[in-house]
């Protein structure tokens, strides 16, 4: 748009000096207004058209002087093409134009002639390729920029990627080894217990420490995020909180569900953060309430998914947490565009309770 207007204001004060000059008389009225028309039209075109509005306004120069525009137009030529043949073709063209002007009665002498092809070709040609010149090298500096920005995007990746496999690293020689051991123990419990209920308590152990391995070594694997396509493992859905209620109580705690009957059909994402916000719930009551008794309760309608996990405030005996599980699942909540309440409830109870948008998950 800016370029538009220029050209256009460009046109405009060639039209401007054109008519406030003494026009000759012409045979024809309309003569002198097609001229200056197609003179206009030349310069108001000349970037779309370069080379033919330049031979286009020199021959109307030639016929009708002393029509302005030639100058502008070899410019333009100039500075779009540089030093390539349409530029040689211009110059040759405006050179020729100003020689036809040098017949004793339009040019006296030599020094007029000189100053003329210097203001009316030496000085727009120079102009031109000077333009020319500072767009190409703008242009490199714009690629050389964008290539520099390309690198440096590429090494940040290659530096997350070096992170991630550090991070894969740790985790395994740390975390996967630690639980690998209890996992081991707690099969090698279930087999020696002396009694029917130390050894569901071991199995209980042992299965739960070998479903973390499977996720930890798919997350690991993820990080590395090299070799062999490592095997998915299923997302955890909404039908899975039944089984971390029963998990829990199998373990020993007193864990009271209220789900519904059949489970409601809700967006893969919902079920995901629903499954993990009961699956941090639980964890976080068991490690800071142990003894206390659980309750979970899941309830839907066609507007939203209301999850709730609740268990009696306790004193601090339990194990000391990070910090980071109610950060956790207030992240997961709100990218799925719910609300997360978390805290005492006022009646003597830890109450968390996550509300999942159903109709806005369906319009997305």
């Amino acid at each position: 748009m800016r370029t538009h207007l220029i050209d256009l204001a460009v046109a405009l004060a060639v039209l401007g000096l054109t008519l406030a000059g003494d026009l000759p008389d012409a045979d024809h009225p309309w003569f002198w207004p097609a001229a200056v028309a197609v003179m206009f039209l030349a310069v108001l075109l000349r970037r779309r058209f370069p080379l033919p509005a330049m031979l286009v306004s020199v021959g109307v120069a030639l016929a009708t002087p002393p029509l302005w525009g030639t100058s502008v137009t070899l410019y333009t030529v100039a500075s779009l093409r540089g030093l390539r043949w349409p530029t040689a073709v211009a110059v040759l063209a405006e050179t020729g134009l100003v020689v036809s002007f040098s017949r004793p009665s339009r040019l006296p002498d030599w020094k007029t002639f000189g100053l003329a092809l210097v203001m009316e070709v030496v000085v727009p040609v120079l102009a031109g390729l000077w333009m020319h010149q500072r767009a190409a090298l703008l242009a490199a500096l714009r690629e050389r920029a964008e290539q520099a920005e390309r690198e440096r995007d590429l090494l940040g990746e290659r530096a997350v990627t070096a992170e991630r496999r550090r991070i894969a690293r740790e985790m395994h020689d740390v975390v996967a080894h630690r639980v690998s051991i209890v996992a081991l123990q707690a099969g090698a419990l279930s087999v020696r217990a002396k009694d029917d209920e130390t050894a569901q308590l071991a199995e209980v152990i042992r299965e739960s420490g070998s479903a973390a391995l499977d996720e930890l070594r798919g997350i690991l694997k993820v990080l590395r995020d090299d070799g062999p396509e490592p095997r998915s493992l299923p997302d955890p859905t909404l039908g899975g909180v039944r089984q971390l209620a029963d998990d829990l109580a199998a373990a020993g705690a007193r864990v009271r569900a209220s789900l519904p009957e059949p489970m409601p059909d809700v967006p893969d994402p919902i079920g995901r953060a629903a499954y993990r916000i009961v699956q941090e719930a639980l964890t976080n009551a068991a490690k800071h309430a142990p003894g206390t008794a659980i309750e979970v309760r899941l309830s839907a309608s066609d507007d939203d998914l209301v999850v709730e996990v609740a268990n009696p405030l306790a004193d601090s005996s339990g194990l000391p947490g990070a910090g980071y599980g109610v950060i956790g699942m207030r992240e997961r909540v709100t990218l799925t565009g719910g609300t997360l309440r978390a805290g005492p409830d006022g009646a003597g109870s830890y109450r968390v309770r996550a509300a999942f948008p159903l109709r806005a998950e369906e319009s997305c």
